[in-house]
């Protein structure tokens, strides 16, 4: 299998077909062996009785069916588990991402021994405040924080080599940051190509301006698990320390100071009355606090399953 083509979707029944025409022409002149993985994240349309014609009619088209919808990470990590091509690659079903762009980015995969190529869609056809704006800004973030010198990490056109997409677990709103994921589990040739924007044909995005919020928190989450997600230990044990030992060297000053004052008969007050007494105890909490959450931390990922975060209704074609 040359190529697995990853798409997830919700309420796309009229943009399938035509994608799917295009898809197949495309893979048709370059005499690809290919498959394409269609995954339906709950859609409320007739995206799925037009996902079982096409397979009917293409035993190359398989499908997947969620019981409700999960969301596009959840959707992608389905479609990655199942995929065998050698090179996995990724787009959204509206036909906003162009075909067209498969050989090029099957060739940087391929000939030039990438473990990823992301997508950048320098000139886009979206609405310039509520999504050309606001993604500037969350891509310089993203930059910033992870390292990764890409222009577009929202871009649903990405390709991958399959032992990428295997090693890598996407799961929450993480889709967005999955050159990250690859980039934290060892994956470190990645690189960018200018692809072409095609304005939506049909229906409506199915994402508004929360997107970007949930972005940035995602951001703040991965660059935490980037460095402690495997070692919590060392940040919240680090700081419980911390803040353990300042609390229990405040309380000690504050007892042995009135004890002092009291030896020696000097006026002094209620333990109680100092407020370093409260700011102490609050210290002592805390610190017990953080360092029992990096000691839960550290049990859970010794525990923790490869539990899947959806469920699945059906399958076609596999």
């Amino acid at each position: 299998m040359d190529i697995t083509l990853v798409i997830p979707l919700l309420n796309e029944e009229e943009s399938l077909q035509e994608l799917h025409d295009w898809i197949a022409k495309v893979m048709q002149a370059h005499q690809y062996i290919y498959e394409i993985i269609f995954i339906d994240d709950g859609s409320t349309d007739a995206s799925w009785q037009v996902i079982e014609t096409l397979s009917s009619s293409n035993k190359a088209v398989k499908g997947i069916r969620f019981q409700k919808n999960f969301g596009k990470s959840q959707a992608l990590d389905a479609g990655f588990e199942m995929a065998t091509g050698t090179v996995v690659i990724t787009m959204d079903a509206d036909l906003q991402d162009n075909p067209d762009e498969i050989p090029k980015l099957y060739d940087l995969i391929v000939r030039e021994d990438y473990d990823l190529i992301s997508g950048w869609k320098k000139k886009r056809y979206d609405n310039v405040i509520t999504k050309n704006i606001p993604s500037k800004l969350f891509n310089a973030a993203a930059r910033k924080t992870s390292g990764l010198k890409l222009h577009d990490f929202n871009c649903g056109l990405k390709a991958y080599k399959n032992k990428v997409i295997k090693n890598i677990k996407v799961s929450g709103e993480m889709h967005r940051y999955i050159p990250v994921l690859a980039k934290n589990e060892g994956f470190t040739k990645i690189g960018e190509q200018v692809v072409q924007h095609q304005a939506r044909k049909y229906g409506v995005t199915k994402f508004g301006m929360d997107r970007f919020i949930n972005g940035f928190l995602d951001l703040i989450t991965i660059s935490f698990l980037s460095k402690f997600g495997k070692r919590p230990m060392h940040f919240f044990g680090l700081w419980g320390s911390f803040m353990f030992l300042f609390g229990t060297t405040s309380a000690f000053y504050i007892g042995a100071f009135k004890l002092y004052r009291l030896y020696t008969g000097t006026k002094t007050i209620l333990v109680t009355d100092n407020p370093w007494f409260f700011i102490a105890l609050t210290s002592m909490i805390l610190g017990t606090l953080l360092f029992l959450a990096g000691f839960i931390g550290e049990l859970i990922i010794k525990t923790k399953s490869n539990e899947k975060h959806y469920s699945i209704k059906e399958k076609l074609n596999f």
